[in-house]
Parts: structure tokens; sequence; C-alpha cells
């Protein structure tokens, strides 16, 4: 683990003040479960709520917490490479916030998915090794792992599990036309029109089958999750469960160049990696795409939105007096008009994100100089050859 962080690179925690960009409430305690007791329903549902960009349904989750102080909350990765920011900040603040509204979150290593989906080139070994390099990453970041999150490796859960989970997926395969099933790809950023192994046609049934297996109470995915946890609430209609997942979608990150919907990992360029050094850093914001004036697909602004605010609840701008000198921005909406009317340039808006990505990013790198376990994950991990 790396060493203490200065204050002003703390992560996001249970005690201290709500992540959430503007208007949910203050909570603090010393763990998730004296926090659960101490907060009130509305705010436990404030602050799981503000974690979705759209939620299925709002009512079944305030119900949810109002009967069950532990609600089990799902989410999972594939091991698929280096991580970059939305997957590892972005994770840690979810994931908090979860654990501090009294929430369990089991994080789904699905590395027998990565290996249906053929990353690594399908060599579970490596996949394995990715997943390791991972969770060392969320650990130095500053994922609050008070006994609140667990890690699961979905090849060790399925073949402990065996005798319940695959008449699971058979049954959810069974009730399902191909074209349903089909139309879950994008799941596996996959579309129906990419020639697909018959592995790949096995996945969404295997997808689906997880949140039943792990008794999720909410799946807290991306928004390109989101047609396979739909999937499993038709599911509950078909077997006439009443108790359906709750879905909670979350924002997807663009990537930093012009008109990228998604990050990718086979294009550096495109995002920032979690061990990426302060240069790196300071190079990729420079040539991301920033136009003066405009907001719409500006990814620079959502990465404010998304990482600085909620991380920091501010974000720093120095600037010389002739440009207005500098100003600490407490609300995101003032940045945007700000920024619109040209009042904030792309000159200093970028050097300031530059400079927040990287104190959030000092404790990674620490702990990959530092620790020797740590140092050689990275190294194997940036030996691989990313494959689709």
């Amino acid at each position: 683990m790396a060493d203490q962080s200065p204050a002003d690179q703390t992560p996001p925690s249970s005690d201290m003040q709500s992540l959430s960009i503007s208007s949910q409430p203050t909570y603090s305690s010393s763990s998730s479960s004296s926090s659960n007791s101490q907060i009130s329903l509305e705010e436990r549902f404030r602050i799981i709520r503000s974690i979705g960009e759209e939620c299925i349904q709002e009512d079944e989750l305030l119900n949810l917490l109002t009967h069950k102080p532990e609600p089990i909350c799902y989410d999972g990765f594939e091991p698929s490479g280096r991580m970059h920011i939305a997957q590892g900040v972005m994770k840690v603040i979810n994931v908090n916030k979860l654990t501090s509204a009294g929430c369990r979150v089991k994080i789904w290593i699905a590395d027998w998915f990565a290996q249906l989906n053929n990353k690594m080139g399908g060599d579970l070994k490596k996949i394995k090794v990715v997943g390791q390099y991972l969770i060392e990453i969320w650990k130095a970041v500053g994922m609050d792992l008070n006994g609140k999150v667990e890690f699961l490796w979905s090849s060790d859960e399925i073949n402990s599990r065996a005798s319940e989970y695959w008449p699971l997926v058979m049954d959810i395969a069974r009730r399902n036309k191909l074209p349903r099933i089909m139309r879950c790809c994008q799941i596996m950023g996959r579309s129906e029109q990419d020639e697909l192994s018959a592995a790949q046609i096995l996945y969404p049934c295997m997808q689906c089958a997880d949140i039943f297996f792990l008794k999720a109470d909410i799946c807290q995915l991306g928004m390109d999750q989101r047609k396979v946890n739909v999937l499993a609430r038709e599911y509950c209609d078909d077997i006439k469960r009443k108790n359906k997942p709750i879905i909670l979608s979350h924002h997807m990150l663009p990537g930093l160049q012009q008109g990228q919907e998604k990050m990718s990992k086979s294009d550096l360029s495109s995002s920032i990696f979690m061990e990426d050094e302060e240069a790196e850093v300071n190079v990729k914001i420079k040539k991301a795409y920033c136009p003066p004036k405009v907001v719409e697909g500006n990814p620079c602004l959502e990465y404010i939105k998304y990482i600085i605010f909620p991380w920091f609840n501010e974000f720093k701008v120095d600037r010389s007096v002739d440009n207005g000198g500098d100003k600490t921005y407490k609300d995101f909406e003032e940045l945007v008009s700000e920024y619109e009317n040209g009042q904030l340039h792309p000159g200093d808006l970028k050097p300031a994100l530059s400079k927040a990505l990287n104190k959030i990013l000092q404790p990674v790198r620490d702990h990959f100089n530092k620790d020797a376990k740590a140092k050689d994950l990275l190294k194997r991990v940036k030996s691989y050859r990313v494959t689709k």
C-alpha cells in the first residue's frame, strides 16, 4: 500500500463530505456500518442515486433501503489490460459512496468472461495477472476496503457452486430467443454485426445469471451494460419473481480526442491510465479536444464533472491577473457558464485539470514504484498485447 498522501490527495470516502457534484448531503463516520446508522433513509437514497445516470427504478430503490439495512451491490469487470481513469477513479468514487450508504459491494473479477471474450488472447493466466494488478490499483488510489467490499473471482466462485450456477444459465438461455441475446452483445464491446464466436453468445446468459448467483439487490455498472441488466429484470417477469435487481447505470467517460464516445485501452491517447507519469498526463491533456467556448462533446469538461468535482468538491484554476486571476470553482454549472462565454480559457483550464489529475494519481505511482509485487504486476501487464 502506498504511503499516506497529503490531505489534498485523500480519496473521497465515508469520513468525508458527500461525493456528489453539487446537491448531495454531508455525511461523516469512521466506518460504513456506523455511517449507515447515522444518516437518514433519504440521505442514503440520495447518495446511492447520485451514482447512476439512470436508475431503474427509483421507487424500488427507496423500498429496498427501507427494508434492507445492507443491500448487496454487484459490480464487475473484465481483466483486459491497463486500467484507465474511469475504471479506476470513478469506480472508487462509486464504491465508496455505496459503502458509506450501508451497501455491501461484490466486485466480480470476470476472468472467465474475459477469456470468453478473447481478452489477452484468451490466456487465463495472463487474465488473472491483470486482475491482480487492477486490485492493487484500487487499493492504492483509495477504495474504502472496510469489510464491506469483496473481490470475487468468477472462475473460483462458479466452480465452487457449479450445481447452482449452470442450471441458472441454462434456464435464462432457454427462456430467451437468440435475437434477444444478440442485442446484449454491447456488454462485451461488440455489436450485432460483428462475427461472434459461440462463446460470446453464451456470455450474456452468464452475466445475467451472475446477478442472481451473487444475490445482488443493485447492479451498479456502466450504461454500456444496461441491456443485460434489463434482461435480468425481464427474467424476473418470466419466473414470477417480485424483487427485481435495481439498475444503477453510471455515466461513460468519453475518449480525449474529438468524437471518441468511449475510452479505448488500445488507443493510448484516448485516456489517462492509472499509472501514467505526470508528464504523460500533462501531454495527453494538452493534446485533448477542448475548443474555446465549446461545451458539448468536450472531454476535458467531462473529466472535471465526473472526476475532479466528486473527488475534491471543487476545481482550482491558477492563472495570471490579466486572465482573471486565480479562481476556485465550487459549482460545476458556474464553471460551464464561464467557459461557454469565454471567461475561462482552455489555456488555463487544461493545466488546472492536469494538476488535479496528477494529485489523484500520485499515490498509485508511489505504490507501483515502491511495492515489489505491484511493480512486477505492472511490468507484466504492460508486456501483454491487448486483444479485442
